[in-house]
């Protein structure tokens, strides 16, 4: 489910991502590493609602190219360390070998501490953006991307694991709003930190991005249940069969689904309070493309 001016921003994302990593002065093949998963595919659903979010503010999503792309190796160092042994212990994504069963543990570390450190590199060095702007776009990614962001959202949700552990939903939530909240809450408010538009506006738009957070994690529990395996590129029902906390285990199907329904439709309100003056239809179709998504 994309629309064309998904698929245009999509492929521009692409083209940028495989230019950004140029090849190593040293003599290691880090950077073969980095591409490897930075071009393993994924919608780019991230960098898009980042330049979507942009041009309807300003109807120029220009000045978000560096935001986006930092925000993808930002992501994709995530789940170069998400697939190794300690963690998820995972031997495939997108229906490719994970990073480290082709380049070996200690390199996949590598490549992902260097594709994080490389999306702040990006931004600093975008000549379109004026200075202040750099520094909101820096530290907000640092916070999302940090120990109150997405990487405490990943150790609470691993520490809340176990057989027989089971958390409250408001813990739940808590985990989500920060390990999968914070990057799509970063991709829309880094448009906000670079058109700087009224506080009702960012406020709005804040609220809606944190919606938005709540449905992907909901769906993707959703998924886990009745999803296509070949779509996904994963296996479905691993969440029960590893006694995973979910909104499925917690609510039952019914009542995941029910609180999908809520966030949907308090996600629409959020940018029916915008100003008339906003085309808002790109960000209407990311909730509609969240909420129907098979993968």
């Amino acid at each position: 489910m994309m629309n064309k001016k998904m698929d245009q921003l999509t492929e521009e994302i692409n083209q940028m991502l495989s230019e950004t990593i140029p090849s190593s002065t040293l003599n290691t093949n880090l950077e073969e590493s980095m591409r490897y998963s930075l071009e393993a595919g994924g919608k780019r659903i991230r960098p898009v609602l980042l330049l979507l979010t942009l041009e309807m503010l300003t109807n120029d999503y220009n000045k978000g190219f560096s935001s986006a792309l930092g925000l993808e190796m930002v992501h994709t160092y995530s789940l170069i360390h998400d697939d190794l042994p300690p963690m998820d212990n995972d031997d495939y994504r997108r229906g490719k070998l994970t990073n480290h069963k082709v380049f070996g543990e200690w390199k996949a570390i590598l490549a992902g501490d260097a594709l994080l450190t490389k999306a702040f590199d990006i931004i600093v060095n975008d000549q379109a953006l004026s200075d202040a702007a750099k520094i909101k776009l820096i530290k907000r990614l640092a916070f999302a991307s940090g120990h109150l962001g997405m990487v405490g959202g990943q150790t609470l949700d691993m520490q809340s694991e176990g057989e027989g552990t089971r958390v409250d939903i408001d813990t739940l939530e808590q985990i989500h709003n920060a390990k999968t909240g914070a990057l799509l809450k970063f991709a829309v408010m880094a448009a906000v930190d670079i058109a700087n538009p009224e506080k009702h506006v960012a406020e709005a738009l804040e609220l809606y991005s944190e919606h938005l957070g709540l449905m992907f994690q909901i769906k993707d529990d959703l998924l886990d249940i009745y999803g296509d395996e070949a779509k996904l590129g994963k296996s479905v029902g691993s969440d029960i069969e590893n006694d995973k906390s979910t909104y499925v285990s917690l609510l039952g199907q019914q009542g995941a689904e029910e609180k999908l329904k809520y966030h949907t439709e308090a996600a629409y309100r959020c940018l029916r309070q915008l100003p008339k003056h906003y085309h808002t239809d790109n960000l209407v179709y990311i909730i509609e493309l969240f909420n129907h998504r098979e993968s």
